[in-house]
């Protein structure tokens, strides 16, 4: 299969049908540019983002809606070789969502060679394209951070490494092949008409979305062990009273808990410096997010071990 270039526009009828519209999951070891690429195909932040893997504990459903196609894009925890309970969990959560979309897309970042985690996924796609035939489109992430002959090699080895529909190279920082993406994944919907009403980019409740936005905010420029560590809930989200139609503020009562004292003392800073860092970084995108202003009381707490504790996982959501 070759990579797939800029073909202009598609017109879907020409391939069966008239509206198309399903859901499209991207698939990838962690940090491989899955939430950056859903952004970027949905036009606006519904994913958080980060260097650390494990990033995306929930699936994300962004939407993008065309004259010709509605893709529904589910952006899924990183599959990988789980340590903890949550690690299972995810996996678990990863693969029932494997079984329930249309298309799928698996991404492989362009600057880092095809290696064990890449078959690992490679295997576990091959095993479900023979209990349930499905398309599936290769994703060369990161397109942008190599040269054109480090690409080719890259696009050579995701070739031998299984059975794709097509191979897309892209770079979702800067835009490139995005358009090309989508077109590929939506031309390979079932006819349907829209899912979502137009307008609609995301289906996730806002305390998810706010939760999320929070725990990327806290993930920046921490130890690479604390992201498996940190978990963040929306205890409350009342209007303040006594305030003017016109100038509402809603006041965010918002949980951060991890599993040690040292940890807790790292998310809080000197003097409570870093907490209070969490909280300006991710309050603008939480006013952009509900078109108001905000209140957030940020609290951090230890649930010690709650990744292996089953009690635990439920009372975080997982």
């Amino acid at each position: 299969m070759k990579p797939t270039g800029s073909p202009g526009p598609l017109n879907f009828r020409q391939v069966g049908g008239d509206y198309r519209a399903g859901f499209a999951c991207l698939i990838g070891r962690p940090n491989a540019g899955k939430s950056t690429l859903t952004n970027a195909m949905v036009g606006q932040k519904v994913a958080i983002t980060s260097s650390k893997p494990q990033t995306t504990r929930h699936t994300i459903r962004g939407v993008v809606t065309g004259e010709d196609a509605q893709l529904v894009l589910i952006d899924t925890p990183g599959l990988h070789k789980p340590r903890t309970l949550l690690g299972e969990r995810l996996n678990d959560l990863v693969r029932a969502t494997l079984l329930e979309v249309d298309v799928i897309g698996f991404c492989l970042p362009s600057d880092q060679r095809v290696g064990p985690g890449d078959a690992f996924i490679a295997h576990e796609l091959e095993e479900l394209r023979r209990a349930r035939p499905r398309p599936m489109v290769a994703l060369a992430t990161k397109a942008d951070l190599v040269d054109k002959a480090r690409l080719a090699e890259q696009l050579i080895a995701i070739d031998q490494l299984g059975s794709w529909d097509a191979i897309v190279p892209c770079s979702a920082t800067t835009g490139e092949q995005v358009d090309v993406v989508i077109r590929e994944l939506s031309a390979r919907l079932p006819t349907s008409p829209p899912l979502y009403p137009e307008g609609v980019l995301t289906d996730e409740p806002e305390a998810v979305v706010i939760a999320e936005l929070i725990r990327e905010a806290a993930l920046e420029d921490v130890r690479q062990e604390l992201p498996h560590s940190l978990a963040v809930v929306v205890e409350e989200m009342v209007p303040r009273e006594g305030r003017h139609p016109d100038h509402p503020l809603l006041d965010l009562r918002v949980n951060l808990y991890v599993e040690r004292d040292s940890q807790k003392a790292i998310i809080i800073g000197r003097g409570g410096s870093r907490l209070r860092d969490v909280g300006t970084r991710s309050r603008g995108q939480i006013e952009a997010l509900l078109g108001q202003r905000v209140f957030l009381d940020l609290h951090v707490k230890v649930a010690k071990d709650w990744q292996r504790d089953p009690r635990q996982l439920r009372n975080l959501g997982f």
